[in-house]
């Protein structure tokens, strides 16, 4: 008799499946709502306000317009996709991505620093950019370049997307200097901004090298024995996609050399904007088209190749768009019907111990449930942040720590499918959202007992 083995379903179906409990879930969930008070030109909760409020359950209907909405609501994070997969493609068109590729995998092998280096290096690059001006949609653009270098090295795709994405999100989750969680949660809390940096420097250190030391034991075992990685069938059809013809390489072009030094200088100004202008994902997008176009000319192609290199590049990633539609969706039913704010409410009281380093346990416990539901740091530390802070001082833990134990349930969100970064980037790599996930369990229970012992110190020196 033939048993037949076990499928799992679709990335889509999974998010549907998801869209559909939290749609039940708000018939069962009463609704609820803090006040908000205008804070510095932001709305922020007053922790004293709670009231229930009547109950918006979400139907059929409702459970079917989720996916629209979230399209809308996550329009800028789609069209920017859309626009850096156009551009990308049009560098692809330029064979200089391809040249670059050959170039280190001839000096990988022939170096052992290079075959030693590359990964501590570019992780460690990504994570200072998450670590201090708060990369995260940034990171999305490098999927396309890593993920063929990996390939290229004979490691695989999870390494590929582990080196920009895990380097971000593992510098965004420790940061020292960002902005984006650090800055604000530390000015809703009423505590000097960028204080505290020293220790936070300590932990970010920390974390980015146990990402390191995990990603090259990793790489290091699928490139002795391909067959281990969860990607194995998978790369094998993307490596019959990447060019061949290493024996016959001479080296990169100089119209090769000025189409990478027009990207490189064009990922310097967008590090300059973001620090020093507050660029955002639409001023991001506009430089990646105005890369595309100048990166296709300088590559000597004729305006219909840009134009299609453009049209393939969006239409390869209408997939991933329609992922981070999906995901989107999710929050905006539990926001509909007003239970996020009761589900918080629900979580406070369990905050109560005998003892500050379990309060400061428990509060991490409860980050990570919510940014199960949001995922944007300034969003989860206005959200948070002025309920923390006050019950931080009622348990005996300080707010600097209360904001750690904040900025720790990030470090779920490389794996949560709620999450329109994590589906994208998947989408785009072309991994199933379960095989990552399977592949992520080890490293997030690394990540939550470094972030259990990491509280410890703050709460036993009454860091302030």
């Amino acid at each position: 008799m033939t048993t037949k083995k076990f499928k799992l379903p679709h990335t889509f179906v999974l998010l549907f499946i998801i869209l559909a409990m939290i749609a039940a879930a708000t018939w069962l969930v009463p609704g609820g709502k803090y006040d908000t008070h205008l804070v510095n030109g932001k709305q922020l909760i007053d922790p004293a306000t709670f009231h229930y409020i009547a109950s918006a359950p979400q139907g059929v209907t409702a459970l079917m317009k989720a996916p629209i909405k979230g399209f809308v609501d996550a329009a800028l994070i789609i069209g920017f996709v859309l626009i850096v997969g156009g551009a990308f493609s049009v560098l692809q068109k330029t064979e200089a991505v391809d040249s670059m590729i050959k170039s280190l995998a001839r000096a990988h092998d022939s170096s052992v620093f290079i075959q030693r280096a590359l990964i501590p290096v570019f992780v460690t690059m990504f994570s200072i950019g998450g670590a201090t001006f708060g990369m995260n949609e940034e990171a999305i653009p490098f999927i396309l370049i890593f993920v063929p270098l990996a390939l290229a090295l004979g490691y695989d795709t999870i390494t590929g997307v582990s080196i920009p994405f895990l380097g971000s999100q593992v510098g965004f989750s420790a940061a020292f200097l960002n902005p984006f969680n650090v800055g604000i949660a530390q000015g809703i809390a009423g505590v000097p901004v960028f204080s505290g940096w020293a220790y936070r420097l300590i932990v970010w250190v920390v974390a980015t090298a146990i990402t390191i030391v995990f990603l090259m034991w990793y790489a290091a075992r699928v490139k002795k024995t391909p067959e281990l990685s969860p990607t194995y069938a998978l790369d094998l059809d993307k490596r019959r996609e990447q060019p061949h013809g290493l024996g016959e390489f001479h080296g990169m072009t100089g119209r090769h050399k000025l189409v990478l030094a027009i990207f490189v200088g064009s990922l310097v100004i967008m590090v300059g904007g973001v620090v020093g202008y507050d660029w955002y994902i639409d001023e991001i997008a506009a430089l990646f088209l105005t890369m595309g176009i100048v990166i296709g000319l300088a590559g000597r192609l004729d305006s219909g190749q840009i134009v299609e290199g453009f049209i393939q590049g969006a239409r390869d990633l209408v997939g991933t768009a329609l992922v981070i539609a999906l995901a989107r969706g999710t929050m905006i039913l539990a926001r509909d019907a007003h239970i996020i704010d009761t589900m918080l409410h629900s979580l406070m009281p369990l905050v109560q111990s005998s003892s500050p380093i379990f309060a400061a346990w428990k509060m991490f416990g409860i980050q990570t449930v919510i940014n199960f539901f949001v995922h944007s740091g300034s969003g989860q530390a206005a959200l948070t942040m002025p309920i923390m802070a006050p019950l931080a001082d009622l348990v005996g833990v300080t707010r600097q720590t209360a904001i750690l134990a904040f900025q720790f349930g990030e470090f779920t969100t490389p794996m949560i499918p709620t999450s329109g970064i994590t589906v994208g980037v998947l989408a785009l790599a072309r991994i199933p959202w379960i095989t990552w996930a399977k592949w992520m369990v080890p490293l997030q229970l690394i990540y939550a007992v470094l972030a259990l012992a990491l509280l410890v110190p703050p709460c036993l020196m009454n860091w302030q």
